[in-house]
């Protein structure tokens, strides 16, 4: 199972809710990778410590111009959708920061003056991370990051999702909003799990993070962060809208004492354990054939 946390904005809780179901579940004693999708700003690891014992450079190929071939046919230029190319006087020039690496300018050239040149953008590290306390379970832990500068997120959440593991439950913990990588990120998952907050900006952010499972086709159910009693609204919206709510964080400052000091819920207060697999049984029969909702 593949299992995506998302939200329309920062700051709800994508990350407590990510790292406290794989705890929840590695307690359980089943196969649990945690992937920090959130490559401009990963943060799991901080409440996880693990070990990381691998390190893969991501790197995009982008054109190069030989100027003793190129005989300025704007073919490369008038293919790139994304302005990376443009002819300047008696030269192609080219933005590296606006390319997409698709290699079809190389490939159209008539001319073959265009080569392709590798340009690191991040890396993808992975490792392993042990729950505190006994019995707590082992987590198969990968993160991704992207160089201070680098403007595309998109490549690295794609190689990420590469390390998907067969027979073990992957937890996707995505970046805020709704844009490229995040999109990258619930594409083709199996279940998506948006976490909210009850405000107005929560409930606004929602739909849009709503819009977009639903024009994916993933499942879905939400997650209220932050709890207040009535759900400042939201649980009369989601309600209304047909919008299953699995789990009910609870406003509160021990929660919140715990989290700044990189403590987890389902360490520290064990009825927390419980909640999160109750969560994930939901899940699972949300998949069973025929009942999956998008």
């Amino acid at each position: 199972m593949v299992i995506a946390v998302a939200s329309g904005k920062g700051g709800t809780g994508k990350t407590l809710v990510a790292v406290n179901l794989a705890l929840a579940l590695a307690g359980e004693g089943l196969g649990v990778r945690l992937m920090d999708c959130d490559v401009e700003e990963p943060n799991d690891h901080l409440f996880l410590e693990p070990v990381f014992s691998s390190r893969e450079r991501v790197e995009l190929s982008v054109p190069r111009i030989d100027p003793r071939k190129c005989d300025l046919c704007r073919t490369c230029v008038d293919f790139c959708a994304f302005h990376a190319l443009a002819l300047a006087g008696d030269r192609i020039m080219v933005f590296d920061e606006l390319c997409h690496a698709c290699g079809g300018c190389s490939l159209l050239c008539p001319r073959d003056a265009v080569r392709e040149e590798p340009v690191p953008i991040g890396r993808v590290e992975c490792g392993k991370a042990k729950a505190r306390g006994e019995g707590g379970g082992e987590i198969s832990f990968c993160r991704g990051i992207l160089d201070i500068g680098e403007p595309k997120a998109t490549p690295i959440v794609r190689r990420l999702k590469e390390r998907i593991e067969e027979g073990v439950v992957n937890i996707l913990d995505g970046g805020p909003g709704t844009g490229c990588p995040v999109m990258e990120t619930v594409r083709g998952v199996d279940y998506c799990l948006l976490v909210t907050e009850p405000t107005q900006f929560g409930l606004h952010d929602l739909r849009m993070a709503l819009e977009m499972v639903r024009e994916l086709a993933v499942p879905y159910g939400v997650v209220i962060n932050k709890y207040i009693l009535g759900g400042g609204g939201l649980d009369t919206w989601c309600a209304e809208n047909g919008v299953p709510v699995l789990l009910r964080i609870p406003y509160k400052r021990e929660y919140a004492a715990l989290y700044s000091r990189g403590l987890n819920l389902v360490e520290e207060l064990p009825e927390w354990r419980e909640r999160f697999l109750r969560m994930f049984r939901r899940i699972e029969e949300e998949m069973v054939p025929g009942r999956a909702r998008t």
